[in-house]
């Protein structure tokens, strides 16, 4: 069995870390998805509100996605910057 150093351990929580950080990009999609449904739906029970609707679920999925982002913004940091590894 061969021994892990600290530099090893450091890299393989930073993989680990990355991984975990990318699911946050789960939560926004499905957000977005169930949005993009009702914004569907209001239009089929309102056109003429077609431009209203549409506008503010762009709004609303702009701010969503900023968590995705966040996420994918932490998992590069750890996996391509590694400030600890001595």
């Amino acid at each position: 069995m061969e021994n892990i150093t600290g530099t090893e351990l450091i890299l393989a929580c930073s993989a680990i870390g990355a991984g975990l950080a990318v699911i946050a990009g789960i939560g926004p999609g499905i957000g977005q998805g169930i949005a993009a449904g009702h914004a569907a739906a209001a239009v089929g029970r309102n056109p003429g509100a077609k431009g209203d609707i549409m506008s503010t679920m762009l709004l609303g999925q702009a701010v969503a996605e900023t968590t995705g982002l966040y996420g994918l913004l932490v998992a590069l940091l750890l996996l391509f910057v590694k400030p600890l590894v001595p």
